[in-house]
């Protein structure tokens, strides 16, 4: 059976609900649903592509943590409260993932955990044994 590691970031929310910003188990690893929220302050409020791009960040860490890298991204997912903000968030997205280009999805939300939240993103790899 493989290991199961996981990784925590501290959010308000971990403890609570129960969950893991990341898991990897074996070669697969998912990413919880990943907000701008760092440290109780919303980072990028009222810009969608600032959250974006922390948003992002706070993924790759999670995935190096993990022993991994963004290059294993194979899926994003992404919940936005304002589909119109799309290409801003697409913006973001693509200066991360445009040469990997994992599958993804975006889709608009009535709303997520606060309001001051504009966008959330899962992720998944997997990682190569190169």
């Amino acid at each position: 059976m493989s290991e199961r590691k996981k990784v925590l970031t501290g959010s308000p929310w971990e403890s609570t609900v129960g969950y893991s910003r990341g898991i990897r188990v074996g070669d697969q690893i998912e990413i919880a649903g990943t907000t701008s929220m760092k440290n109780g302050l919303v980072i990028g409020e009222g810009d969608a592509y600032q959250q974006t791009v922390c948003i992002l960040k706070i993924i790759e860490e999670t995935l190096q943590n993990l022993g991994s890298t963004i290059n294993d991204v194979v899926r994003t997912r992404m919940f936005v409260t304002d589909i119109s903000k799309w290409e801003e968030i697409g913006k973001a997205h693509g200066e991360i993932f445009k040469d990997i280009q994992p599958v993804a999805t975006m889709v608009e939300v009535n709303a997520l955990i606060d309001p001051r939240l504009l966008v959330e993103i899962e992720a998944e790899a997997i990682v190569r044994n190169e």
